[in-house]
């Protein structure tokens, strides 16, 4: 819709004066248009145009009432405004008229001041003068109450004389704070020169209070009152300290004096002073623990005056008992590092770690029933710290295991030394040879793990590890010593003169070490013995039964070629091994039933050795029949006596004798291969050199049947079962002699 051009002149003024009215009716227009298209788009609607225009109108008929209404009353506020501001502007002029009337008035006045100000002088400097004339009597005294004080204080009438003290200081501080206040700063080093007795005054004060409360202890049993006057000065200077520092505008020379900090430091200083800076105290194990014993003794004592008496005669915010009670703390923990630093022996260090860790804390001392309850150390802390307390245990277990090795040492000399004695070792209730060996060194050992276990489990379990250890290197010096032992012997069979028995003792003793060895720890959870000490257990006893061994060997004879003729060489090793046996039942069960199986297997294998390195061949089957027959018999023979000595058939190695002499028994020797396969199944360790020994032993044997069993040995390797014991691994035989060639020419 199109404005005609009345409408277009007549906004243009106002359009001019008001752009927002113009771009609001714009606005309105277009909402209005876009409302009417919205509600007229159809033919129908026009209908309701009438109605629209009537709502409309009365719409617009309030909408004008309600904005007269709103411009009226904002009219009426801007008079009554109007009209406020005109009356504050002639008040305001008003008021200016008097103050320019004021103004004047003042300038009038201004010669009038000057000599007020001139009177002002005269007054404040009468006031001076009347107050320097009244303390000018005080002043001319101060020479002789200096005098007078330093007579008090010889008397040792303290309060008097600190009260004296007290009002020069004030007098002098008095002076000093107008001097400040008037900046007359050059002033003060004549009054401080004036007043300069009071220093000495101050010092012999001090000197007299530190000596008391480094005699506290003693005064507050014989003549507590000259404490408490003590403990009073000292809190007239706190005070007089506290009320300058909160002034805060001048601190006089000399302030503050701090004396409540002096007394606990001299408190301090007298405690450590009187039990921890002794000169050449002794470190050894008496001295130390003499050292303690006074120390304990001590402390108890005068921990208990200050709870009873030295409590009593001072303020309760000085926490007397709880100063020195952590001064004697904290003085014992620096007095047992400083301790601590020397060399120390075992003793020493036990007495130090006992005392920090079990006695201090006991009733003894620090938690002794006449200290409970106001005496508690627990928050202190502890005396020695967890790893000072872990340095000390290490450095203790050194010591100790110092002691153990020499003790270990002298006690294996002493055994070895009775080796060679003219007599048997000692015998148990049941008749097995022993020695004290065992009994040594368990008891050393449990004593020092039951020493340890005192004072912490720590220490328990160090000593433990460290007794494990030491008793595993004993038992390598043990061996050593046996090896040295068996060299002596060879070369004199006749010494020691009870070697064999000797032996048993120590087997005995070896087995009495590891059934007492998981004994040692008293904790049953914590009883696991290493494997190595296992080891080393089982590594002496090894040596003792194969220096035993051995010596059998040595008594036995080898079969050789008399043999087959019918010697009693068999019966004479069954004497040698009856004899040897008798001697074996002085050793306990297990070590007799081991040496028992040791001296069959060893009895079997020489036997076996003996026909495999003698080269002995059977010539033709007369003698092959008396080889068979004396196996046969030898076999039976030493089979019944292992059979009679209690060791079973079935653990015994003589097996190998039978079956060998079935090899070489067999008729047909077309027939070996399936013999030998049947050996070397049951006897795994059999090798080539040692059948072609046996087929050679037969004597009849071609060296195509020798091929054929060769052959079918290297097609069926055997592997040895487990638990099996060798018995031919351990013989070797002769390397076949090879056949001697002459250069280009034919082997002969």
């Amino acid at each position: 819709m199109g404005m005609s051009a009345e409408e277009e002149r007549a906004r243009s003024p106002r359009d001019e004066e008001w752009p927002e009215a113009e771009k609001a009716e714009k606005l309105a227009r277009g909402a209005a248009l876009k409302w009417a298209s919205g509600v007229f788009y159809r033919p129908e609607k026009l209908e309701g145009l009438g109605q629209y225009r009537s709502r409309e109108t009365q719409r617009n008929s309030s909408i004008q009432s309600r904005l007269k209404s709103t411009v009226q009353s904002y009219l009426e506020g801007v008079s009554a405004g109007l009209e406020q501001l005109r009356s504050a502007a002639q008040e305001v002029q008003s008021a200016c008229q008097d103050l320019g009337a004021a103004r004047w008035a003042l300038i009038d006045s201004a010669d009038r001041f000057q000599g007020l100000q001139q009177m002002r002088a005269l007054m404040a400097e009468h006031v001076q003068l009347a107050s320097v004339v009244q303390v000018l009597p005080q002043l001319f005294s101060v020479q002789e109450m200096f005098s007078h004080t330093l007579q008090l204080l010889h008397g040792q009438h303290l309060l008097e004389a600190h009260a004296e003290l007290m009002m020069m200081e004030h007098l002098r501080d008095d002076i000093l704070s107008q001097l400040h206040l008037r900046g007359l700063s050059s002033a003060q080093t004549t009054v401080l020169s004036y007043f300069g007795g009071l220093q000495e005054l101050n010092e012999s004060l001090a000197k007299q209070l530190w000596d008391i409360v480094g005699n506290s202890l003693r005064l507050v049993r014989e003549d507590p009152v000259l404490f408490v006057t003590a403990v009073r000065i000292i809190e007239r200077e706190e005070k007089i300290d506290d009320t300058l520092l909160l002034e805060a505008t001048f601190l006089p020379p000399g302030r503050p004096k701090g004396w409540k900090q002096k007394f606990y430091q001299v408190l301090r200083e007298t405690i450590t002073g009187a039990h921890f800076h002794a000169p050449g105290m002794d470190a050894e194990g008496p001295g130390l623990a003499r050292h303690l014993a006074t120390l304990q003794k001590d402390i108890v004592s005068e921990l208990r005056v200050v709870k009873d008496l030295m409590v009593q005669c001072v303020p309760a915010h000085y926490n007397i008992l709880s100063i020195c009670t952590a001064t004697y703390h904290q003085a014992l923990t620096s007095h047992l590092q400083d301790i601590l630093r020397e060399d120390l022996d075992k003793q020493a260090l036990f007495l130090l770690l006992e005392w920090a860790l079990r006695v201090y804390h006991s009733s003894e001392m620090m938690g002794h029933p006449d200290l409970l309850p106001e005496v508690d150390v627990s928050a202190l802390g502890p005396l020695m710290s967890p790893e000072l307390v872990d340095q000390t245990e290490r450095k203790y277990v050194v010591k100790v295991k110092a002691s153990v090795l020499e003790w270990m040492q002298r006690t294996l000399e002493v055994e070895f030394k009775e080796w060679f004695r003219e007599e048997e070792p000692e015998t148990d209730h049941q008749g097995f040879f022993q020695s004290a060996l065992p009994v040594i060194v368990m008891q050393m050992l449990n004593e020092n793990i039951r020493v340890a276990s005192l004072i912490t489990d720590s220490l328990q379990q160090k000593v433990y590890n460290m007794a494990l250890e030491e008793l595993e290197a004993f038992l390598g010096r043990l061996r050593e010593a046996l090896v040295q032992c068996g060299k002596e012997h060879q070369k004199d069979r006749t010494i020691p003169k009870y070697y064999v028995a000797y032996l048993l003792a120590m087997l005995n003793n070896n087995l009495a070490l590891s059934s007492s060895v998981s004994s040692l720890h008293p904790d049953t959870a914590r009883r696991e013995v290493p494997a190595s000490l296992r080891a080393a257990l089982d590594r002496t006893q090894k040596k003792a039964c194969q220096l035993l061994l051995e010596e059998l060997l040595l008594d036995l004879q080898l079969p050789s070629r008399k043999w087959l003729s019918g010697s009693q060489l068999v019966g004479s090793m069954c004497e040698v091994i009856d004899k040897y046996a008798k001697d074996f039942s002085r050793v306990r069960k297990p070590i007799f039933t081991l040496l028992l199986t040791e001296s069959e297997l060893l009895v079997a294998s020489q036997y076996l050795r003996a026909l495999m390195q003698k080269k002995m061949v059977c010539k033709n089957e007369e003698e092959r029949g008396q080889l068979c027959d004396r196996l046969l018999q030898d076999a039976t023979q030493l089979r019944d006596l292992f059979c009679g000595l209690g060791l079973d058939q079935s653990q015994q190695s003589l097996e190998a004798v039978f079956a060998l002499r079935e090899l070489i028994c067999l008729k047909d020797p077309a027939l070996l291969s399936l013999e030998v396969l049947g050996f070397i199944t049951k006897y795994p360790d059999v090798s080539d050199e040692h059948i072609s020994t046996l087929l050679d032993l037969r004597g009849d044997v071609s060296k195509e049947v020798r091929h054929m069993v060769l052959e079918m040995m290297a097609q069926h390797p055997q592997v040895l079962p487990e638990g099996y014991r060798p018995i031919f691994s351990t013989i070797l035989v002769p390397a076949p002699e090879l056949p001697f060639c002459l250069r280009k020419g034919k082997c002969a």
